[in-house]
């Protein structure tokens, strides 16, 4: 869209300071993701490759229009915090004048975990002319990505759940998605675990698991993980818990560790391990987030206490957040279903943030799907606050990782449960690109 900035405040320069890293200059990553340039050049054609390009946001009223869709009110997993982040974001922004003097309108979805609904938060993405899809979850990638690809609509900082998040060329991920969390995990336990077992489900999905923890394990030096499969809608899974405590007791010299990753069935394997771990040695459990959070630690009493987790960002207790809390407690206060510690709520602020930073590099330019995807594909450098590291989606910034080739942000962190809450093991990031770019999933 086009149109004059009002004279409005301004939001304050230093909620999103500019940094630059060096860029990592890689020559394979241009060859992996040769196939994926093309299709965003016959997108930003359009004509001649047969798609519809995408279209300004709003009806030419000085108005961005973009959507967050989230799974809401289902029996399986459930992110409102999402789609209320991007509500709040979008209230902060206008309040402040908007950007570069644009209205921010944000659009949400329920995607109910279904693939016909998550196909249909695509298409009325399309349908109501969205410049973006931002800061989102959903599990049904192969369903969305469709309508958002012929329609040219960049997927901006999506949670990571699926393949398709790394691989779509209209894909701008955030993170490094559950592939940087395993093989990040594996970093973390090979430091500090004897034997380890990972419970996971017995699914193609599942399969992927153990390759990426065992290649964080085997660059620490540690030997592999015993990969144990379990059903993945199982009500109780006590004989699963003292299966896995009889292998990760099997040292006696060196405590071991035992990793649910379950999904949404990982508390249901913690209620059984709970119930059986008195019966056998000292072991240490560990996940990563998505898998536990805040919520569920506080839900669970001293189950999870001592567990190593691995994350994408800074533990929620980080000052770096603080801009975030701001922004609720302005926008969002007694809002329950805002956590800060949830990394869906994270994700999507991190998202928004990159949004703003792309828009407002645009200037008193028309703000489009192609003028956004235009931006981020020419190498805009987008500073988070040291939430993660200073984002960029040129070819140069894409790491060459075997079937992740639109990852870009393979940093994770580590932490561990003290006193019933999540808090930092190790300062800093961790780097997992040299991990991901040797493994080979199946």
């Amino acid at each position: 869209m086009t149109g004059r900035r009002d004279t409005r405040t301004a939001l304050p320069a230093t909620r999103l300071p500019g940094t630059e890293p060096k860029a990592k200059a890689k020559a394979n990553a241009k060859v992996r993701v040769l196939s994926a340039g093309a299709l965003a050049l016959c997108l930003s054609t359009a004509v001649g490759c047969g798609v519809v390009p995408g279209t300004t946001g709003g009806s030419g009223d000085d108005t961005v229009t973009v959507m967050t869709w989230a799974p809401e009110k289902t029996r399986t997993t459930n992110k409102p915090g999402m789609p209320a982040m991007a509500k709040t974001y979008a209230r902060w922004v206008n309040d402040h004048g908007g950007i570069n003097g644009r209205k921010l309108k944000v659009l949400t979805c329920n995607d109910h975990n279904d693939t016909v609904a998550a196909a249909n938060c695509a298409r009325r993405a399309v349908e109501e002319n969205v410049v973006a899809v931002v800061g989102s979850y959903s599990q049904h990638a192969r369903s969305f990505f469709s309508p958002l690809e012929a329609a040219g609509i960049p997927y901006l900082g999506g949670y990571g759940v699926t393949d398709d998040e790394f691989t779509s060329p209209l894909s701008y991920p955030v993170n490094g998605g559950q592939p940087s969390l395993l093989a990040g995990l594996g970093r973390q336990l090979a430091r500090t675990c004897g034997p380890v077992t990972l419970i996971r489900p017995d699914t193609i999905a599942g399969d992927e698991l153990p390759v990426l923890l065992d290649s964080g394990l085997t660059a620490g030096g540690h030997p592999a993980s015993v990969d144990q499969r379990a059903a993945e809608d199982a009500t109780e899974y006590l004989g699963h818990a003292k299966r896995a405590l009889q292998r990760a007791s099997t040292d006696a010299r060196e405590e071991g560790c035992v990793i649910p990753a379950l999904g949404d069935r990982t508390d249901t394997f913690m209620d059984s391990f709970r119930r059986a771990r008195e019966d056998y040695p000292t072991v240490r459990t560990a996940s990563v987030l998505g898998s536990v959070d805040q919520s569920m630690v506080d839900a669970t009493g001293s189950t999870y206490e001592g567990a190593y987790v691995t994350g994408w960002y800074p533990a929620a207790s980080d000052e770096r957040w603080q801009p975030m809390r701001d922004v609720i407690q302005e926008e969002a206060f007694g809002d329950n279903r805002i956590d800060v510690a949830d990394p869906g709520v994270q994700t999507t602020w991190i998202a928004y943030t990159a949004l703003r930073k792309a828009i407002e590099s645009l200037g008193d330019g028309e703000v489009s799907a192609r003028s956004l995807r235009r931006t981020l594909d020419d190498g805009l450098k987008i500073d988070t606050g040291g939430l993660t590291p200073t984002l960029s989606w040129s070819f140069q910034d894409l790491i060459t990782a075997s079937g992740f080739p639109r990852l870009v942000n393979a940093d994770v962190t580590f932490q561990v449960v003290r006193k019933g809450k999540l808090a930092t093991e190790r300062k800093g990031f961790a780097n997992v690109s040299k991990v991901l770019e040797t493994t080979q999933t199946p």
